[in-house]
């Protein structure tokens, strides 16, 4: 801060001659403001992110059903007990799995986050959050105005390239913040030289210091043998989300179209709705609970998310489970473990590798999820088909 503000002065003397130097401004770190700001910030960006990601695997029973529909009708069945599509089987089945929503909901975002770690940093971060928002609007118009299957699996595939794309760009930025839970501040604050040196910082690939080339954080300078050595390390992090998410989406896609109760007042697409709203319920509850509780062992979460898919996938088979209810308190457990995983993650990895390593390691990891969802779906598809054909 020393030498910035000397520079300043220099500039200021030089130019015009003045005889009086302005003050440097007093860094953004000792303004409480600030922290509530970038938390807030943080907060609204995640919650922006996943929304049409969440709406899309959300309405995917109703996406689906435009098989069914004539013109472009509203999905919402209002009657209590529909006659089951499929006469043959003893579920209520669409003619396309749920998992194809997923799959069209994820796969973009599994090349995105493949591609990321090699190259990805060299795109300034004001650009990809533009990118991301557009391909977030034009997914809801997309699917809003659909008259076709085809056409709305289009619009979810850009609320996957909004989701991948903003999900590996704001992950990454948190690699310039000191913490990542209410904590958040600002980076050092740059020096205002006017337009010309605005335009040249938001051109930048990553927050511009005075010194880019040493910046703490930034990873354009690593070699893929430094790459490589540091992801050997993160799969210690990584094996453990991909179990954890493949159980739990295996369970979402595959699963809770074929938990269909019939002794109940909701229609198959509002328990399909319920379901959805519990996991994400769940979900967003434990990501919000790192500061009241840190799992060092995530791979405990990951054993206790298969005894889920375990135990729900014998209901599913058997048929024991009597009331709707038991299974809206799993699912919601379902959500408190995924969303602790993910969390618990991604803390210890910001805590535990070096600052040079955290930006990359960051995006690495995003991987995980990504590639634990996609196996899930792949795997889902047939198992709707096979369940389907049951009698």
């Amino acid at each position: 801060m020393g030498g910035c503000a000397g520079s300043r002065r220099r500039r200021l003397s030089d130019s015009e001659g003045e005889e009086t130097v302005r003050e440097p401004r007093p860094p953004l770190l000792d303004h409480q403001g600030a922290h509530w700001k970038n938390a807030v910030g943080f907060w609204l960006l995640g919650l922006c992110n996943n929304f049409s990601y969440v709406v899309m695997l959300s309405a995917a029973h109703d996406i689906l059903s435009h098989e069914r529909t004539s013109g472009n009708q509203s999905h919402v069945d209002p009657g209590p007990a529909p006659i089951p599509h499929n006469s043959s089987s003893r579920f209520d089945c669409n003619s396309v799995s749920t998992a194809a929503v997923l799959l069209a909901d994820i796969l973009p975002t599994l090349v995105i986050k493949l591609l990321a770690p090699l190259g990805l940093h060299l795109l300034p971060y004001s650009p990809r959050v533009l990118v991301s928002g557009i391909c977030a609007a034009g997914s809801f118009v997309l699917v809003a105005f659909s008259h076709s299957v085809g056409t709305s699996l289009c619009g979810v595939v850009l609320a996957s390239i909004s989701s991948g794309l903003g999900e590996v760009t704001f992950l990454s930025l948190t690699a310039f913040y000191p913490s990542y839970f209410l904590l958040l501040t600002s980076p050092e604050a740059q020096d205002p030289g006017g337009e010309e040196e605005a335009e040249s910082s938001a051109r930048q690939p990553l927050i511009r210091t005075e010194a880019p080339e040493s910046k703490p954080g930034s990873s354009s300078s690593l070699s893929l043998r430094e790459r490589w050595t540091v992801f050997k390390g993160l799969l210690w992090y990584i094996v453990p989300l991909v179990v954890v998410y493949f159980a739990e989406y295996f369970i979402n896609q595959g699963l809770f179209e074929l938990l269909f109760f019939r002794n109940t007042s909701l229609s198959h697409a509002q328990q399909y709705r319920w379901y959805q709203m519990l996991y994400q319920a769940g979900v967003f509850a434990s990501r919000s609970s790192l500061r009241c509780c840190h799992i060092r062992f995530t791979w405990a979460l990951a054993l206790l998310q298969c005894l889920n898919l375990a135990f729900l996938l014998a209901d599913v088979w058997f048929g024991f489970l009597p009331s709707i209810y038991f299974v809206f308190l799993i699912i919601l457990y379902e959500g408190l473990l995924g969303g602790a995983a993910y969390v618990n993650t991604f803390h210890n990895i910001a805590l535990e590798t070096s600052d040079e390593h955290r930006e990359f390691a960051m995006a690495a990891t995003c991987i995980s999820d990504t590639l634990g969802i996609s196996l899930s779906g792949l795997l889902a598809l047939p198992l709707h088909d096979f369940l389907c054909q049951l009698s």
